[in-house]
């Protein structure tokens, strides 16, 4: 048994059509065929049931379907970890990073990527948004997560959209309304807005602005009526009770107990994190690290 018949069977098992499975892997049908009831004589099961259009995995077929998905996966990571033992990739990464929306995606992906990539050094710089753009143009910054800017602020970088999350509130423990479990916009309006600082997180200002209504002829007036510098220090005002935040609905995973964070109805407010470089990734550290991300999210 090789281990391009498990490829194929897995591709067949996901398709469960075999002109379609072969296509997708490039290979004639004849063969394709032949190589899967050679796969089944090895094995001495049966692994489809067929028809005249499909064919179905058996429950043995279910059952080795699992196996074969394993071994491939830890074939693709063996391959990659003695790649970078051996010298393949080396270097540094510097990744910039906004603490908040990265919470969920950030640890998994960094261990996933030192697990196969050993020989790489990671720099993580928490910074503003405005600072990872300014990072990236000047080649100080290999990639960033961020929340995605709408308009002409991502014009000459590359992008990809990693997790949608939805609009909340973060609210002090004792807050009014921290009992809730979802509140609307028009709810908050006589509180205290507290939030990011427009210098360093124009997009924010802007999103806001948009969601809350704010007149368009005023471009330069923002709801936010207290500006924080980083996240904890936002957090910190959010708990001694100075006002609320409108923030990212992962924020409560990185808050804990310390405040309530609670989702803003409608549900299809959202903010989006994304990954963001400059120019074309070579086969290095960066795009090793793209990968792992994306399979991440």
């Amino acid at each position: 048994m090789e281990l391009r018949h498990l490829r194929y069977f897995v591709v067949v098992a996901e398709e469960e059509n075999v002109t379609r499975a072969a296509e997708r892997l490039h290979v004639s049908q004849p063969p394709l065929s032949r190589q899967i009831q050679d796969l089944e004589e090895e094995l001495g099961v049966t692994l489809f049931t067929r028809t005249a259009r499909t064919i179905r995995l058996t429950p043995a077929g279910r059952h080795f379907l699992e196996q074969a998905r394993q071994i491939l996966s830890q074939t693709e990571a063996a391959i990659k970890s003695v790649r970078a033992v051996s010298g393949g990739v080396q270097g540094e990464l510097s990744l910039g990073f906004a603490p908040s929306l990265t919470v969920e995606l950030l640890p998994d992906a960094l261990r996933k990527f030192q697990a196969d990539f050993p020989r790489v050094k990671v720099s993580l710089h928490d910074l503003s948004s405005e600072e990872m753009l300014a990072g990236l143009q000047s080649g100080k910054l290999d990639l960033v997560l961020m929340a995605l800017p709408e308009g002409k602020r991502l014009n000459g970088f590359s992008h990809l959209r990693l997790r949608d999350y939805t609009l909340s509130v973060a609210l002090p423990l004792h807050h009014r309304l921290a009992s809730r479990k979802s509140m609307q916009l028009e709810e908050l309006r006589e509180e205290v807005l507290l939030g990011y600082s427009r210098s360093g997180y124009p997009e924010y200002h802007e999103f806001l602005m948009q969601k809350l209504g704010c007149p368009k002829s005023r471009p330069g007036q923002s709801p936010i009526q207290e500006e924080h510098e980083s996240v904890t220090s936002l957090m910190a005002a959010v708990e001694s009770g100075r006002g609320v935040a409108l923030v990212a609905s992962c924020l409560g995973k990185l808050a804990g107990p310390r405040i309530k964070v609670r989702p803003i109805l409608p549900s299809g407010m959202l903010v989006s994190l994304g990954v963001v470089w400059k120019g074309k990734l070579s086969e290095g550290a960066a795009s090793h690290f793209l990968e792992i991300i994306k399979a991440v999210s």
